[in-house]
């Protein structure tokens, strides 16, 4: 059999089948959706994997049709939905004649991707546009879905704590998915404790910000997909004596990054700035464990060692390539450019000038820098400022149609649907009383040795995240107030567990916590997580899910119109 792949795909469905498995179930070959013939192979069934998208399905109707009827032996065709069949994509294929052609019609639900120990991502892209532009709720279905299978798996999550509509709309779904399947009562001792469900929505601030963790800034600057990165070759060609470089590569050099490689665990939620210190010191470690040689003098020592060489020789190299990130990252962060930014950032975080026209955004609109550039600094503004002055606002709408094209006016309105960018209402900035009681900024943020969370954005705790660690101790109660400010209902369900399956906590065990965020979470957000699980006192451990892995630049992206200029 040969799989046609919709591209989007690919990279998921890599976390959890690579191609070796598959050509072990008998997959010949493997070929991306494009318009026009397949490409020839020697397969009696052809099956395609793709997501329920009306332009798809034009491409799939286009395949079928110009098959070579008359070949033999004819091929079969199979078509797979993912994560759900959809109605609508099959009456467009019946309307191009081609229903018919595919003998199976069948879904793959793939709810939630496991991205590493402690991560899950629906990977559903356009999660947040279609929940908060479209009013389209499929993708909290699905959530809802995941979460069941998740029970099933894990048993039943005792308490169910959420803030946001979205967030309701989720855990409704799932109390009545349980009561209409009354089987679903599983009799498994639950993993987890508590599932909090957050919107996007209520932390509109922390994705705008630039991420400062390691990881964060690998995603800012190079964008990591499915846990891949591919990064500029050139830093990574390997030194050769007296060829000054002739033959540099010039593909670009791609790397997965997961715990799995023991530097990246330890360094990758680190604040950039402490990441250097580490990596000399494991170079030092390294170097010294490779002198080790020279002392082994027996046959037994001379074994032990060479017992350790390829676990020292994978830290060795390990060691070069994280090395040569950051160099890659510290040209970037040492610019004046991004510190200019990085400046501008904080003031508006910490809540200076965030009512008036910023001549910096102002600068870089008349320089031309990066439209999304200006949008995140402008969103962040009137995030900021709940929402900006209407003169203000007008002032900067002007100003970036006039430079970038009116066709962004529809961007514009989408960022204002969103909330990311829209006229104060009420002529109050509730976002000082939320700094102040969240505590959202901290003026002393230990980088090397953090003691905060804040320290993922040199400064800036993540509300989301705080919100999850108020939640734990000492309870959402002590803040009822804030709550209310911030965007959807919040909310507390109580799941009942079969008798003999409640927690008896012994002393010093952890609670588990399932964080899901509903339209997207960040990197520097699961790493303020991670540091939550990790203190020694925290006495919580957290799993993340989410619908999507973003950064800044994804998500306003995601937001985007692209309106393309009449074709005459």
């Amino acid at each position: 059999q040969a799989i046609v792949w919709d591209e989007y795909l690919t990279g998921p469905f890599g976390l959890i089948a690579q191609y070796s498995l598959l050509k072990e179930h008998e997959v010949e070959k493997m070929f991306t959706l494009k318009p026009g013939r397949l490409p020839p192979a020697d397969v009696k069934n052809i099956i395609f994997f793709v997501r329920p998208k009306l332009e798809l399905m034009d491409i799939i109707a286009d395949n079928v049709l110009r098959e070579d009827r008359g070949r033999s032996p004819q091929r079969d065709f199979h078509i797979l939905f993912v994560p759900r069949r959809s109605l609508l994509c099959e009456q467009w294929l019946k309307e191009q004649g081609v229903l018919g052609s595919f003998i199976h019609r069948e879904q793959y639900s793939l709810d939630l991707i496991p991205f590493d120990g402690d991560l899950l991502s629906m990977e559903s892209e356009s999660a947040f546009k279609e929940c908060y532009l479209e009013s389209d709720q499929t993708s909290l279905y699905h959530a809802a879905k995941g979460l069941m299978t998740l029970q099933a798996l894990y048993g039943t999550i005792p308490q169910i704590f959420g803030k946001g509509d979205c967030a309701r709309h989720v855990a409704n779904m799932m109390i009545r998915m349980k009561r209409e399947f009354p089987g679903s009562q599983n009799s498994i001792f639950p993993v987890f404790d508590t599932l909090l469900l957050l919107d996007r929505n209520v932390d509109l601030l922390t994705p705008l910000a630039t991420q400062l963790t390691y990881e964060g800034l690998i995603d800012e600057i190079y964008g990591i997909q499915n846990t891949y990165v591919k990064l500029p070759p050139e830093k990574f060609a390997p030194k050769k004596q007296g060829e000054g470089g002739k033959d540099l590569p010039t593909e670009p050099k791609k790397l997965q990054l997961n715990s799995a490689e023991e530097l990246y665990a330890e360094i990758r939620d680190k604040n950039f700035n402490a990441v250097g210190s580490v990596l000399s010191k494991k170079a030092k470690i390294i170097s010294a464990a490779f002198e080790e040689r020279h002392h082994a003098k027996t046959v037994g020592e001379i074994k032990q060692f060479v017992s350790q060489l390829p676990h020292m020789q994978a830290a060795r190299s390990s060691l070069a390539n994280h090395t040569s990130i950051a160099e890659l990252i510290k040209d970037i962060t040492t610019s004046e450019d991004f510190f200019d930014n990085l400046t501008v950032e904080q003031e508006f975080m910490s809540g200076i000038d965030t009512d008036k026209v910023n001549n910096y955004i102002e600068d870089c609109i008349a320089q031309k820098h990066p439209l999304i550039k200006i949008l995140r600094l402008v969103c962040l503004q009137s995030v900021c400022n709940s929402g900006l002055k209407q003169k203000v606002l007008d002032h900067y709408k002007r100003e970036i149609l006039q430079t970038y094209g009116y066709e962004h006016i529809l961007t514009l309105n989408n960022l204002e649907k969103a909330g990311l960018l829209k006229p104060q209402t009420g002529g109050r900035n509730n976002y000082p009383t939320i700094r102040k009681t969240l505590r959202l900024w901290m003026d002393d943020v230990n980088e090397q040795n953090p003691n905060d969370i804040s320290y993922v954005y040199s400064g800036y705790a993540p509300l989301s995240v705080r919100l999850a660690q108020l939640l734990a101790r000492p309870g959402w109660r002590s803040i009822e107030e804030v709550l209310k400010m911030l965007p959807g209902p919040h909310f507390e369900e109580r799941q009942q567990l079969p008798t003999g399956l409640q927690k008896k906590r012994q002393h010093g065990e952890n609670r588990v916590t399932l964080v899901f965020f509903l339209g997207g979470v960040t990197y520097a957000e699961i790493a303020a997580l991670r540091f939550l699980s990790q203190m020694e006192d925290g006495g919580t451990e957290y799993i993340i899910a989410t619908t999507k892995l973003i950064n800044g630049t994804t998500w306003i992206k995601s937001l985007m119109e692209k309106l393309e200029p009449a074709p005459f």
